[in-house]
Parts: structure tokens; C-alpha cells; sequence
């Protein structure tokens, strides 16, 4: 339907302007255009649109129809893509520019790592309770056996109850590596059998050594945050990074002496047996 009305008033057009126009009465144009099937209707419609050769019948029908794009979008389009062309070509001269003022090597990364000095690693590591010493040698033997003293130690924010031969597990800490002694400098108590000395806050004769066995990472904790009716859900991932300590000495109280249990042997045994006991 759209179609032959669309074909009905091309005929109405075309009528009209010949009636205005004598010289064209010689083109038989006629008044009306038969009702030929739909195919027909539409094929003939955009044969007569499309066609592009030089026809005498339509040379001298040389105004132009606009459908639902105009020359007027066109235009505007045209002049909306050349803004931002400019704009575009701006963003590069700043690029460019920008670059030029600011030289920095490939082969940095996007973060750069602060270089410390000794002096500055000397000062954070005592702000956080340690001394690093140096590496642990070849044939070195720092461990002892069991010794009944322990201490309670500070290193960052956490406190911790240790004794000899124990294990403790911090945050990470920097400045070191496996293997390497450190000295915790932050002694709050020291404890044994016989006397139990107490710090305000800090005991500074005190000390206690430490080897560091390994840098490892905590299990993962997972974190899931979520707003209800908004949508809303996330869940990450977090493992801490750890420095796991081995306590070898504790220094700054008297050590108990040990205590030698004799240990009786069988003869005495057998002798004792055979005393007579006296009726």
C-alpha cells in the first residue's frame, strides 16, 4: 500500500509539472498507473529511482528530491566530524609536547623503588624493633639447646611471648634476607624460674637474637563486600606477605644453672637389695 501511494503521487508531481511547463506536453505521461501486482509495482519504483543512464525522457527533469537524510544533515555531520578531527589532532600536538618535556627511558618501569642509604635502613629497622647483623655463616652454630628463660618482644605493632629454639611468624621484614641474623631491640619483658624482669618500656640491656629461615605468604583471605538492591558485588583476594624468625638466644638475665639429676646405677641397685633387714 505504501508503495503505490508513494507511486500515486509521483504521477500527481509529474502531471502537475507538466501542465505548468508547455514544452514538455510532447512526453506522453499518463494520468493514472494501473494497479500491476506488488513485485512489479516495487521493481519498476526503484528502477526508475536508481537509474542513472543518460535518458532524453528524463534529462529535462532536473529537480532533486530529498528523503529523509538532507543535504542540511549532511553538512552538519560533515562539519561535527571536522571539529573533531581537530580536536583529535590537538590531543596529539599536546602528546607531543608533553613527551618532549618529559624524557623518560623505556626501560623503567611505572613505579620507581626508592633507594635507601644505609643510614636510612639503619634508622627504619630500629623504628620497627631489629638490627640486621649480617649473613649467617657456613659453619657458624648459632642454635643452643633449650634454656628455661623467655621474653616478650616488640617488632612493628605486634608483640610476641618467645624462648629459645621458637619460631614466630611477622610481617614482612625489609632490609633483609634468608638467612641473615638479626638482633630484636625491643625487649618489654624477660622472665625465668627464680625473677622476672619487667621494662619501662623498653629493658636496654636486653636483646634477642633471631635468624630469619624464610619470606613466605599468609593463606588467602577472601574480602566480598555487596549492596543490597543496587547491584553491587565484589570480592577480592588478599595473602600478607610474612618473615618467619627463629629465636636463638635471649640475653639481659641470669640463666638458671642445670641441674644434674644422678642417675643411679644397677650394681648399687642390686646391693641395696641384698642388705638384710633385721627382725
Amino acid at each position: 500500500m505504501a508503495n503505490r501511494r508513494g507511486l500515486q503521487a509521483l504521477t500527481r508531481q509529474a502531471s502537475a509539472f507538466l501542465s505548468k511547463n508547455p514544452s514538455l506536453q510532447s512526453l506522453a505521461v499518463p494520468p493514472t498507473f494501473p494497479n500491476p501486482p506488488l513485485n512489479t509495482l516495487t521493481s519498476t519504483f526503484f528502477d526508475i529511482l536508481t537509474d542513472t543512464r543518460p535518458a532524453t525522457r528524463y534529462a529535462q527533469w532536473s529537480h532533486s528530491r530529498y528523503f529523509s537524510s538532507g543535504t542540511r544533515d549532511h553538512d552538519n555531520n560533515k562539519g561535527v566530524e571536522a571539529e573533531d578531527d581537530s580536536e583529535v589532532d590537538d590531543e596529539e600536538e599536546e602528546v607531543g609536547e608533553s613527551s618532549d618535556y618529559e624524557d623518560v627511558p623505556e626501560s623503567s618501569g611505572a613505579t620507581v623503588k626508592r633507594e635507601y642509604t644505609a643510614e636510612e635502613k639503619e634508622a627504619e629497622a630500629e623504628a620497627i624493633g631489629y638490627k640486621v647483623i649480617g649473613p649467617l655463616g657456613e659453619n657458624e652454630q648459632v642454635f643452643k639447646p633449650y634454656e628455661p628463660v623467655f621474653a616478650v618482644v616488640q617488632i612493628g605493632s605486634h608483640q610476641f611471648k618467645v624462648s629459645n629454639r621458637d619460631s614466630i611468624f611477622t610481617e614482612r621484614l625489609k632490609f633483609c634476607e634468608v638467612n641473615d641474623k638479626l638482633i630484636l631491640n625491643k625487649v618489654l619483658l624477660l622472665g625465668s624460674q627464680s625473677k622476672t624482669i619487667v621494662g619501662r618500656p623498653i629493658l636496654p640491656d636486653a636483646a634477642v637474637h633471631a635468624v630469619v629461615e624464610e619470606h613466605a605468604l599468609d593463606a588467602k583471605v577472601i574480602i566480598f563486600k555487596k549492596k543490597r538492591r543496587k547491584n553491587y558485588r565484589r570480592t577480592k583476594g588478599h595473602r600478607q606477605e610474612l618473615t618467619k624468625l627463629r629465636i636463638t638466644d635471649i640475653q639481659g638475665i641470669e640463666k638458671p644453672e642445670k641441674i644434674v639429676n644422678e642417675v643411679p646405677s644397677n650394681a648399687a641397685k642390686k646391693k641395696q637389695e641384698k642388705v638384710a633387714v633385721p627382725a
